[in-house]
C-alpha cells in the first residue's frame, strides 16, 4: 500500500527547495575584477571624488561596468583582469596619496538577489586564494613605552615630596634611580612602594652608591603584553578595512603573534604595505615657561623640551615627556 502523506508536506518540502535554490544561484553568477577607493583618513568618499574618478578613466578611455559607493568606499567594476589593472594604476596617479586604490574581487550578484540579501558563498584562502600573514608584536617596544611612562612619573612623585636625587633613567627592562645619600633612598622606596605596586624594588649591590632599581611586576607585564595584542588587532581590523575584505580573519596566535588572513585580495604588495605601516600617536605637554623663539634661534631646547615645527615652518616647545601614547 503507498503511503499518502497531507497537502501541505508536499508544498512545505517545495517550498524549502525553491527557498535554498534562489539563496544559492549567488553563487552561479561569480566575481567581477574592481578597484576600490577609500580615503587614508577614514572619511568617505564623496561625490567630487567620485566624478575625478570616473573622468580620469573615460579620459583615459578605460571602459568600465559600474561605479558604486557603499559604506564610505568607491568600488569601480571591470570586465576583465587587465583593465583593472590598467584602471587601479591610472587612479592612483590621478586621485594622489590621500586616497587608498586596491584590487578587489566584487560579487557580481543581481540586484533583485541583493535586495533579498542572497550573498555569494565566501570561501577561504583553500578554495579562493588570498593573503596569509603571521604577524608578530613588538614587546621590546610596549615595555619600552610603559616605563617611559613610569620615569615621568616617578620623577614628579619625587619632586613632589621633595625627595632629591641624580637622576631617574630607563634601562633594559626597568628603571634605575640614584640618589645622594641613604635617607633619601628609603623615603623614595617607601613612597613608591606605596604608591605604585606594579614595580618590583630592589636595590642594586656593589656598586657604591645610593641607587634603586624599579621593574614592571609579573602581572604588570602580562597586562602590557595583553593590551598590546589586542591594541595591534584593532588597529589591524580599521587598517584591512581600507582594503574592503569581507569577512577577514584577525586573530591571536600564542603569546605576541597575529595571524591575518585576507581571501580573495588579489594586491598582495599592496595589502603588506597598509598592514605593515607604523604609526605612533604622542601626545606632549606645550612648555610655557620657555622662550620658543630663543630656543629656535640657538638651536637648543631647554632641558626636557624639544623644538617642533609645523606644517608652516613654525618652531613649536613641546615636553619630552609622553603623556598619552596609542597606535
Amino acid at each position: 500500500m503507498i503511503n499518502q502523506y497531507p497537502l501541505w508536506k508536499y508544498l512545505l518540502i517545495l517550498g524549502v527547495l525553491l527557498f535554498g535554490i534562489v539563496y544559492a544561484l549567488p553563487n552561479l553568477y561569480g566575481q567581477d575584477p574592481a578597484v576600490q577607493i577609500s580615503s587614508t583618513g577614514g572619511e568617505p568618499v564623496g561625490a567630487p571624488i567620485r566624478d575625478k574618478a570616473v573622468a580620469a578613466l573615460e579620459k583615459a578611455d578605460i571602459r568600465y561596468k559600474s561605479v558604486t559607493e557603499h559604506d564610505g568606499r568607491l568600488l569601480i567594476r571591470f570586465h576583465n583582469p587587465e583593465v583593472q589593472l590598467r584602471g587601479r594604476d591610472l587612479l592612483e596617479v590621478a586621485l594622489g596619496g590621500n586616497y587608498v586604490v586596491a584590487l578587489n574581487l566584487a560579487a557580481s550578484t543581481p540586484g533583485g538577489l541583493r535586495a533579498i540579501n542572497a550573498r555569494p558563498m565566501y570561501l577561504g584562502l583553500d578554495l579562493r586564494g588570498g593573503v596569509h600573514f603571521l604577524m608578530a608584536v613588538d614587546m621590546r617596544a610596549a615595555l619600552q613605552q610603559a616605563l617611559g611612562r613610569d620615569v615621568g612619573d616617578l620623577r614628579n612623585l619625587l619632586r613632589d615630596k621633595r625627595i632629591r636625587y641624580r637622576d631617574v633613567s630607563r634601562g633594559k627592562g626597568a628603571i634605575r634611580m640614584r640618589f645622594r645619600n641613604a635617607r633619601d633612598l628609603d623615603r623614595a622606596r617607601s613612597l613608591i612602594h606605596g604608591k605604585n605596586r606594579d614595580l618590583v624594588l630592589s636595590t642594586p649591590s656593589g656598586q657604591g652608591e645610593f641607587a634603586l632599581r624599579a621593574a614592571l611586576s609579573p602581572q604588570e607585564l602580562t597586562k602590557i603584553r595583553d593590551f598590546a595584542v589586542q591594541q595591534n588587532i584593532t588597529t589591524l581590523r580599521n587598517r584591512i578595512n581600507e582594503l574592503g575584505v569581507t569577512e577577514p580573519i584577525i586573530q591571536q596566535q600564542g603569546k605576541d603573534r597575529i595571524v591575518v588572513e585576507l581571501p580573495g585580495v588579489q594586491d598582495t604588495a599592496r595589502a603588506k604595505e597598509i598592514i605593515g605601516a607604523t604609526a605612533t600617536l604622542e601626545f606632549h605637554l606645550v612648555d610655557e615657561e620657555h622662550s620658543v623663539e630663543d630656543a629656535a634661534a640657538t638651536g637648543h631646547a631647554p632641558v626636557g623640551d624639544r623644538i617642533y615645527y609645523d606644517r608652516q615652518h613654525r618652531p613649536i616647545l613641546l615636553k619630552r615627556r609622553v603623556i598619552i601614547t596609542g597606535n
